[in-house]
C-alpha cells in the first residue's frame, strides 16, 4: 500500500469510513493534511450514509473522486446482524451424532446460582441442523465415508425450507477437510447460488463448539454483508471512486473485499479495532508505553489496554451476550480480534428508572433514527446526549459543527418524563444522575478489563476519542485514578483515522497436535510454510509491492490443562535446537500469568498462527514546544459540574485557535466540529506540538 502511494508521488489521497450505530465517520488524508466529517448513519441502507459522508468530506477537502487512491472501510453491520438476529436463514450440515453441539456448548453456566438462567440461543434452530453420516478420527483418517445421498436429500429439504446460507461443520475437519469439501461440491452442483461456509476454512481449529459456532455465524451474516459490500462498491464506482476498497478486520489489519465476502465474521469488531490502532499510533507519537484507549461513540463505549504500542490481542470473542458484562453468556467466535471491553454506553444510550428506583443507562440506544430526544427526529426517550445538553455541556446551535441543531426543551421534557418525574428530580438533576451513572459504568468496565488482564492504571494515560470520549474522559479518569488524558486531533472520528494507520494483514491458524517430548520439527515446518504462503497470498492482493513482515505463534499448555498460552516462534524454519528455547519461552510466559511453572510436566501445542502484514512506518516521538499564550474564549456557558452539582460559568475555547504550547485551566470546554473536550475543575489543558490536547490533573 505504501509503495503504491510512493509511486504516485505522495500526493494521492486515502479515504476511510467507519459506520457506527449513530454516526458514520469519514476521514481523508493527503500528505500531511486531513479532513474529517460526520453524518447520521442510515440504518436501512448504510451505503447511503457512506456515500453522503464521502461527498461531504471531498467537497470540504476540494478533492475530486479520482484523487482518492484507496478507500478503507469498517462497519458494525455483521455484529448488529447477529445481535439483532437479522441475518440469513442458515442451515448446518454436521456429523451424525453432533447435531446439538451448538445448543449444548461446553455445558458451562456463566452464572452458577441463577436458577432461571437465560442461555444464548444458537443462530441455527434444531430443525435446520442436519446430521450426515461421515466420520474422521483425530488424525484425519476416514472411519466412515461421507453419505453423498444424504447430503443431496438435505439440499432438497433446505430449498423447500427457504434456507439462504449453509454452514458445514464436520468432526475433525480441521485436520482433514476432505469431507467438508466433498459436501460443498455437492451443494455447488445441486444449488450453485447458495453461499456455503466450511469450518475447515472459517475456523480450522479444534473445539467443535467454537468452530461450529463461528462457521454458523459466518454463514448467517454472509448474504447480508455480500449484498451490502456489492451495493457499496457500485455506489462508490458510480460516484467516481474507481480505486481499491479495503475492509478493516477485527484483528487490526486490512483485507480485500474478496476476502471480506468469504469471511465476513472477521469484520465483527472492525470499527473498534480501528480505534485501538488509532490509540496505539498516538501513543507511539507521544512515546507513551502504557495507555488506556477510551472510545465512546453514539451507541457503545470501548476500552482497550495498550502496552508497548501494541493493543492486547485475543483468539476468542463473544457476541450477543444475554448476560450483561458476563463472560460465557454470548455466542463464541474463534477469530483474531483486538481484546477490549465494549458496553452499551454511548451518546444515544437511553436512560430509564428500573423497578428498584435506580437510574439505568443502556444498553438500548436511540441510534440515528429517531435518535435522542434533542435531535427533534421523533425520539421521546432521553439519551446521554440529552443529559449532556441539559447540563450545559453542549451549545445547541454548534453541535456537530453546527450541522445538527439540538432542541434543549425536548431533552428536558424527556428527562422529566422518564427519569426526573419518577424520582422527584428536576430535569437538570436527573441529567446529572444519568451522566454520573454512564461515567461509572464506563469506569467499572475499565476496572474489570484491567483486573481480567492482570494490570492496573498507575502511570497510564487515557487516550480519549469518539464523539463522546473527550466529553466524558476527564470524569472517567478521576474515577479510575488516572491523572493524564490525551485528546488527539480528529478525535471525533478516531476509528476512521485508525483505519488509515492499519497495515494490510492476514492471519492463518491451523491445529497440529504436538508435544515437546515428541516434537516433529519436519511436520511443524511444513505446516508453518504452507500457512505463511496462504497468508502472504492474501496480503499480496493489497500490498502493492510493499515490504511485509511475518509473525508466528504457537498456542500451548501443560498436558492436562484446559487453556493455552501464546508463545512467539522464530519467523523461519525451526531446528532441533529451537525446541528447548521455545519450551523455555513457554515457562517464562506461564510464570507471568501464574507465578511459577509446573516442574516435570510435558507441554502440548494445540495450534499455530502465522500473520503476514505490510510494514508499518516508524514513528518518531513528537518534540516538546515552548509555551504560548492562551486564546480568548469564544463564549461562556452555564455548566452544571457533575462532581459538585454546582452551576458555574465555563469558558469555551475554539480548538483551532489554540497555538502549540497554549494552556487553559479548567473548568472549561475546548470545542471543535466533531466533539468537545471537557476540562474539569482541577485540570489543565495544554496544546502540544502535534495539535493534541494534553490534560493533566493537579496533585491533591
Amino acid at each position: 500500500m505504501s509503495a503504491r502511494l510512493a509511486a504516485q508521488g505522495g500526493g494521492a489521497a486515502r479515504l476511510a469510513v467507519d459506520i457506527g450505530g449513530t454516526f458514520t465517520d469519514v476521514a481523508v488524508e493527503q500528505g500531511e493534511r486531513r479532513w474529517t466529517g460526520k453524518v447520521l448513519t442510515t440504518p436501512q441502507a448504510p451505503e447511503l450514509g457512506v456515500l453522503e459522508g464521502v461527498k461531504l468530506v471531498l467537497e470540504k477537502a476540494g478533492l475530486a473522486p479520482a484523487d482518492i487512491a484507496l478507500v478503507i472501510h469498517g462497519t458494525t453491520l455483521a455484529t448488529n446482524a447477529v445481535i439483532e438476529r437479522k441475518g440469513a436463514k442458515t442451515a448446518l450440515l454436521t456429523t451424525e451424532g453432533f447435531r446439538d453441539v451448538l445448543a449444548l456448548g461446553n455445558e458451562s453456566r456463566y452464572d452458577q446460582y441463577d436458577l432461571n438462567i437465560e442461555l444464548p440461543q444458537p443462530l441455527v434452530p434444531r430443525r435446520w441442523r442436519l446430521p450426515v453420516t461421515e466420520r474422521l478420527d483425530n488424525t484425519g483418517k476416514v472411519l466412515l465415508p461421507l453419505d453423498e445421498a444424504a447430503v443431496a436429500r438435505h439440499v432438497a429439504f433446505m430449498r423447500a425450507e427457504g434456507i439462504e446460507a449453509v454452514a458445514i461443520g464436520f468432526l475433525h475437519a480441521f485436520v482433514n477437510p476432505a469431507h467438508e469439501k466433498q459436501a460443498a461440491a455437492i451443494l455447488q452442483r445441486l444449488w450453485p447460488e447458495v453461499p456455503v461456509s466450511l469450518s475447515s476454512e472459517v475456523s480450522p481449529e479444534m473445539r467443535e463448539w467454537e468452530r461450529f459456532s463461528t462457521t454458523a455465524a459466518n454463514a448467517y451474516v454472509q448474504p447480508l454483508m455480500a449484498s451490502y459490500l456489492k451495493r457499496l462498491e457500485v455506489g462508490l464506482r458510480e460516484g467516481g471512486l474507481a480505486c481499491p476498497v479495503f475492509m478493516m478486520l477485527s484483528g487490526g489489519g486490512l483485507t480485500t473485499l474478496e476476502t471480506a465476502r468469504r469471511f465476513p465474521i472477521r469484520l465483527v469488531e472492525s470499527g473498534p479495532a480501528g480505534g485501538a490502532i488509532f490509540s496505539a499510533h498516538v501513543a507511539k507519537q507521544r512515546g507513551l508505553t502504557e495507555v488506556l484507549s477510551f472510545d465512546m461513540g453514539g451507541t457503545t463505549a470501548k476500552v482497550c489496554l495498550i502496552d508497548q504500542y501494541q493493543p492486547q490481542a485475543s483468539r476468542t470473542f463473544e457476541v450477543a451476550r444475554v448476560g450483561r458484562f458476563k463472560k460465557g453468556s454470548g455466542l463464541p467466535l474463534r477469530i483474531p480480534v483486538i481484546e477490549m471491553v465494549e458496553i452499551g454506553a454511548g451518546g444515544g444510550s437511553l436512560a430509564a428508572v428500573d423497578s428498584m428506583g435506580r437510574i439505568t443507562v443502556g444498553p438500548e440506544s436511540a441510534g440515528a433514527d429517531p435518535g435522542p430526544a434533542c435531535y427533534g427526529r421523533g425520539g421521546a426517550k432521553p439519551a446521554v446526549t440529552d443529559a449532556n445538553l441539559a447540563l450545559g455541556r453542549y451549545d445547541p446551535e454548534h453541535f456537530a459543527g453546527g450541522a445538527l441543531r439540538l432542541y434543549p426543551e425536548r431533552s428536558r421534557d424527556a428527562l422529566v418524563a422518564e427519569v426526573g418525574g419518577r424520582l422527584g428530580l428536576s430535569a437538570e438533576m436527573a441529567a446529572l444522575g444519568v451522566v454520573e451513572m454512564v461515567d461509572e459504568n464506563m469506569a467499572n468496565a475499565a476496572r474489570v478489563h484491567a483486573i481480567e488482564s492482570g494490570k492496573g492504571f498507575e502511570g497510564r494515560t487515557i487516550i480519549a476519542f469518539g464523539g463522546g470520549g473527550p466529553v466524558h474522559g476527564y470524569r472517567v479518569a478521576e474515577k479510575i485514578g488516572v491523572k493524564r488524558l490525551l485528546v488527539p486531533s480528529g478525535a471525533g472520528v478516531g476509528s476512521a483515522i485508525g483505519f488509515l494507520r492499519a497495515p494490510v494483514a492476514y492471519e492463518v491458524v491451523r491445529s497440529l497436535y504436538q508435544r515437546f517430548a515428541s516434537f516433529d520439527v519436519g511436520a511443524v515446518n511444513a505446516l508453518l510454510t504452507e500457512m505463511s504462503r496462504e497468508a502472504a497470498a492474501v496480503v499480496a492482493k493489497g500490498a502493492f509491492g510493499a515490504r511485509t513482515v511475518e509473525g508466528r505463534l504457537a498456542y500451548m499448555r501443560y498436558v492436562g490443562q484446559g487453556h493455552e498460552i501464546a508463545v512467539k516462534l522464530p519467523a523461519r524454519d525451526l531446528t532441533a535446537a529451537d525446541v528447548q528455547a521455545i519450551r523455555a519461552a513457554y515457562d517464562a510466559e506461564y510464570i507471568k500469568f501464574y507465578d511459577r511453572p509446573v516442574p516435570g510436566s510435558d507441554v502440548e501445542i494445540l495450534s499455530f498462527a502465522v500473520t503476514v502484514a505490510t510494514e508499518v512506518p516508524a514513528v518518531e516521538p513528537a518534540a516538546e514546544v515552548e509555551a504560548a499564550p492562551a486564546p480568548a474564549p469564544i463564549r461562556q456557558q452555564q455548566v452544571r459540574d457533575t462532581t459538585t452539582g454546582e452551576v458555574t460559568e465555563w469558558a469555551v475555547y475554539d480548538r483551532a485557535a489554540m497555538a502549540p504550547g497554549a494552556v487553559v485551566a479548567g473548568p472549561c470546554i475546548v470545542a471543535e466540529a466533531e466533539t468537545s473536550t471537557l476540562v474539569g475543575r482541577g485540570w489543565s489543558c495544554r496544546m502540544d506540538g502535534l495539535g493534541y490536547l494534553d490534560l493533566t490533573q493537579e496533585s491533591a
